[in-house]
């Protein structure tokens, strides 16, 4: 585990750096590693003509293409910053192109599935270390990048058994590099840890703002009106990308399932003390949950302050 300086590189890590697929986290390693010098020359890939004229005019990389065979040529670090259910066509693209010693890794917030879909396909020369920078905001396109999104934030790599150490040690030194804090573990701990601190509240996110919109009693101005904080927030979480989210419950199934078992045990003793009026249980549940935010905002993962997600001033906030 590595602990961010903040400080930008005397040297670039990286010589040429691809980045494939420039929404929010592509765009994000754009700026930083311009910012921070990661890398001499920032190549952007991107099917979307609109995205690759918008990454001209925002001048976030070196080199634009619309191939990803091109854009790998000659990179030492390729990153796929695509949905998880297009890394492993994407991989096997463009893994006759890839540099030998290039290090190849993704930023999906599924592992497993993502080594399944991508590591057989490989030539012996390249070093496959999957990451995930758990940072992110309900904003996409080229647009919603800035180069603070990893600040403070944890990124976990999950190199496979036989991973280069020194290719593991240079990828830790980049994500470093981008103000996060790296953590490494197995794929399968990664997404059982994901699935509850993520992949699950996203699913209720999805699923409450559902249920309101379907109730009839309850006007769609009603809802928009009233909501307060909790319902606001529910909101935000609930308009992230549909893609990126689909493929993260469908490529994440067994672990999503798995917690959502146990959260409905959780949901049905909750009923329980509601029923039958145990307000000494409902007052230890929610003590303890207390105790939970207040670690997480002691941790510097979110602010004590009620913004309700609305942009901070320093730009640590989309």
């Amino acid at each position: 585990m590595a602990e961010t300086s903040g400080d930008t590189l005397a040297a670039p890590l990286f010589n040429r750096l691809c980045l494939i697929g420039i929404g929010l986290i592509g765009s994000s390693l754009a700026h930083v590693a311009r910012q921070k010098k990661l890398a001499r020359t920032i190549v952007a890939v991107d099917a979307d003509p609109g995205v690759r004229k918008r990454v001209a005019e925002l001048g976030l990389a070196d080199e634009i293409t619309e191939t990803a065979e091109r854009g790998v040529e000659g990179a030492d670090l390729v990153i796929l910053c695509v949905p998880v259910g297009a890394i492993g066509e994407v991989a096997r693209s463009i893994a006759p192109h890839l540099a030998e010693g290039a290090i190849l890794s993704d930023v999906g917030s599924v592992k497993c599935s993502v080594v399944a879909d991508v590591a057989a396909d490989l030539p012996a020369h390249v070093h496959f270390i999957p990451a995930h920078p758990v940072a992110g905001t309900e904003y996409s396109g080229p647009d919603a990048g800035f180069a603070a999104l990893f600040r403070h934030r944890w990124c976990i790599l999950t190199p496979l058994p036989d991973a280069d150490p020194k290719a593991v040690a240079k990828l830790e030194a980049f994500w470093v590099g981008t103000g996060a804090n790296v953590e490494v573990m197995t794929p399968a701990h990664h997404d059982l840890v994901l699935a509850i601190t993520s992949h699950v509240p996203h699913l209720i996110a999805y699923n409450i703002v559902g249920t309101a919109a379907h109730l009839e009693e309850v006007t769609q101005s009603e809802v928009m009106k009233f909501s307060a904080g909790g319902f606001r927030d529910f909101t935000r979480i609930a308009s992230s990308d549909p893609t990126m989210w689909r493929d993260v419950f469908l490529n994440n199934k067994e672990a999503v399932l798995e917690m959502l078992g146990r959260f409905t045990e959780d949901l049905t003793a909750l009923q329980r003390m509601i029923r039958y009026g145990d307000g000494d249980g409902l007052f230890d549940l929610f003590t303890r949950t207390r105790a939970i935010r207040r670690g997480i905002i002691a941790q510097g993962q979110e602010t004590a302050a009620p913004d309700f997600g609305r942009p901070h001033e320093n730009g640590d906030s989309k």
